[in-house]
């Protein structure tokens, strides 16, 4: 294939809800574009789009996929996006890939969490955005209802460029707001027929009304309008488009993706009105040369720059890295700079995408979407570069983990391959995290929700050859003490040799002054003589590593040794050390000891209808509201509660919002257990 000048190409991801039609759609248009010869179903596990066995099985998209077809002599690259909200990682990657989205959205008469989402995100962040409502077909389908629904929540933004054409409460066709034409959908297209009679005064009300919203997109345009009182078809699509390049015009359609029903209007629209990669605003990046910040745009004549928006791991094939070229031409056999690892990196083969194949060429221009493989230390986020061009892209802005799992190997004798597999693993995914937590000793990972975990435990059986078990992490509790205590500490031990003696009195009290542990010297008369006196500390120290009631590390200790005796031949190091133990064993158990758990800051932000369901779950879970604050229809809640309380809390609130609440987190302190909660840790340390 020739290389594809940036005009004749459109970027395009196909965002919204799980289960409403994305991958679909996506099939349909691979298919109208002939890229493709039979429409595959997610229903019979051969779509182009979901081919990972874990999607196939699931019925759901879990991971990005891209493929390419041809309309109207324009390359349109589709990247297909999971809408389940375990994948938002997938979403941000993809749009750092593309230049305008279709948002589809199922004909139930309301507007999903998923499509509020998305379509919030790319309001935000003025991405282009087709609306495609979808299933106009189904029984109880409901058009009229769902793009309502869209206008109620989002008002003029919502523009009507098709008005429906409704027979028996289904959408059966449309008129071209425009072009004042009108068409009946037809399996896989349309056929022209007469505006319906009781059409034709509200089509003349709605046109004016997209005459208008046109005109205030652009100056010349209002001039026009105010001195004629229209604008003529070319100058109202001119003005449309501006309109849906700020992002203040959302188009909205209607089809069915499994019948092949309003798919090519959907695709002469993504032509005609969506923008190509030269058309859309900068990318932010830094140069590096004196690091100021700069906007790239596609630029085929610069010096070739990309970022790597995808990685794919497979043990068979290696790693492929998918890539968006911003400027310059990719040729196979050129030597590119990684700008954040620093390496060379040199180009062999390089691909562009149709689902899990991958098919060979020779170059790609500024604006395309490809893969190159064989790049061992290139990344996702990695920034390609021609060195004449040393730039580096803004990182892409991955969610953070919020839900912790403790993993191992399923079976003894695994541990090295579960690890090897879940690091290759975490080259596919930056949103979760492998690593060991230095509190507990596990190895845990992190993660946006169950499901991902699921997932990734069940891609390292299938990839990899090896199982791995999840479990709910350990919480690094502690122990402390809450009132003052003395002990003596007395070791003697006689073997017929050399004899081992120490006594030491010490003193145990809170109050350390750095929180955790704290040694005073407060011997007098050489009682205890100056060089066993590290031993003693010694020996204290290995002694808090263990609390007397579970075992967990004793804090805020503060011990003086007062007092003690010697011998002056059998006395060692060993014997201190020993009798410093015994001192704090006796005294601990007398200084009413207490359990410590973590306690973490929250930030949570829930729509104010969930409000009332949030502080109720937060007092069951002996968490404590600091404050709230209102931001637009939002409520951000602060609030204190204990680790072991909210170990699943991305799934609870998940649920308890519909997928409409999000939160972070923030180590904050330790705190006193109750002495219920306290109970059950020790009864449940005593069974480990």
């Amino acid at each position: 294939m020739d290389r594809i000048s940036a005009e004749k190409i459109r970027n395009v991801a196909i965002i919204g809800h799980s289960g409403e039609g994305k991958t679909s759609l996506a099939e349909a248009m691979l298919f109208n574009g002939k890229s493709i010869d039979r429409l595959g179903k997610t229903s019979e596990k051969n779509t182009v789009m979901d081919y990972d066995a874990e999607e196939t099985s699931r019925k759901i998209s879990i991971s990005l996929a891209c493929a390419y077809t041809f309309w109207k002599d324009v390359k349109i690259n589709i990247v297909d996006v999971p809408g389940f909200f375990d994948f938002e990682g997938e979403f941000e990657e993809a749009m750092r890939a593309v230049g305008s989205a279709i948002l589809v959205a199922d004909a139930s008469g309301q507007v999903s969490v998923g499509a509020e989402k998305a379509m919030d995100y790319c309001i935000k962040n003025h991405v282009p955005l087709i609306i495609f409502i979808n299933g106009i077909d189904k029984e109880n389908s409901d058009y009229v209802g769902t793009a309502n629904a869209f206008r109620e929540k989002y008002g003029k933004k919502i523009a009507t460029m098709h008005m429906p054409i409704i027979r028996d409460n289904k959408m059966k066709g449309y008129v071209s707001v425009i072009s004042g034409k009108a068409y009946e959908f037809t399996p896989g297209g349309r056929v022209e027929t007469s505006v319906p009679e009781n059409m034709k005064a509200e089509l003349e009300a709605v046109k004016d009304g997209l005459i208008e919203a046109a005109a205030e997109s652009d100056e010349r345009l209002l001039d026009e309008y105010l001195n004629n009182g229209t604008l003529p078809n070319d100058d109202i699509i001119i003005g449309v488009k501006k309109g849906l390049f700020a992002g203040d015009t959302i188009p909205v359609m209607g089809g069915s993706a499994i019948t092949n029903m309003g798919v090519i209007n959907l695709m002469n629209e993504i032509v005609d009105i969506l923008p190509n990669p030269q058309e859309r605003k900068p990318v932010m990046a830094t140069k590096l040369s004196d690091g100021g910040y700069i906007g790239v745009t596609c630029d085929e004549n610069k010096p070739f720059s990309a970022q790597v928006f995808k990685t794919v791991a497979d043990p068979f094939v290696g790693k492929l890295n998918m890539i968006r070229i911003f400027t310059g031409t990719l040729k196979s056999g050129m030597t590119v700079l990684n700008t954040v690892t620093g390496e060379k990196e040199r180009i062999n083969s390089i691909y562009i995408m149709k689902g899990k194949k991958q098919e060979a060429v020779t170059e790609l221009g500024a604006g395309d979407i490809g893969a190159v493989n064989k790049l061992n230390k290139t990344n996702t986020g990695d920034t390609l570069c021609d060195e004449s061009f040393n730039i580096r892209f803004d990182a892409i802005p991955f969610p953070q983990p919020v839900l912790t799992m403790a993993i191992r190997a399923a079976k003894s004798g695994e541990e090295d391959k579960v690890f090897q597999g879940l690091s290759r693993l975490a080259e596919e995914d930056l949103t979760f995290k492998v690593e060991k937590d230095q509190e507990t000793g596990e190895t845990v990972i992190r993660g946006l929700g169950d499901t991902q975990l699921d997932v990734l435990c069940k891609k390292l059986k299938a990839k990899f050859g090896c199982e791995a078990a999840l479990s709910d992490p350990k919480i690094a509790f502690r122990e402390t003490i809450t009132s003052v205590a003395e002990a003596e500490g007395k070791h003697k031990k006689q073997t017929g040799g050399a004899g081992q003696y120490g006594v030491v009195n010490i003193r145990f009290e809170p109050g350390a002054e750095d929180g955790k542990f704290e040694f005073v010297d407060a011997v007098v008369g050489g009682a205890v003589p100056k060089q066993f006196i590290p031993a003693v500390e010694k020996g204290l120290r290995e002694a808090i590593t263990k609390g007397v009631l579970a075992g967990y590390p004793m804090v805020n200790l503060k011990c003086t040794l007062f007092d003690g005796k010697y011998h002056p031949v059998d006395s060692k190091e060993v014997a201190f050390v020993s009798a410093a133990k015994l001192a704090y064993d006796d005294a601990i158990r007398r200084a009413k000891p207490v359990i410590l758990e973590p306690i973490y800051s929250y930030k949570i932000v829930v729509p104010d209808n969930f409000m009332g369901d949030i502080l109720g779950d937060m007092n069951k879970r002996r968490g404590r509201i600091l404050g709230m604050e209102s931001n637009g229809s939002l409520q951000v809640v602060s609030a204190e509660a204990p680790l072991s309380e909210m170990l699943k809390y991305a799934t609870d609130l998940r649920s308890m919002t519909q997928g409409r609440g999000k939160f972070r987190a923030e180590f904050m302190g330790y705190e006193e257990v109750p002495f219920t909660a306290q109970e059950k840790i020790i009864a449940d340390a005593k069974k480990q």
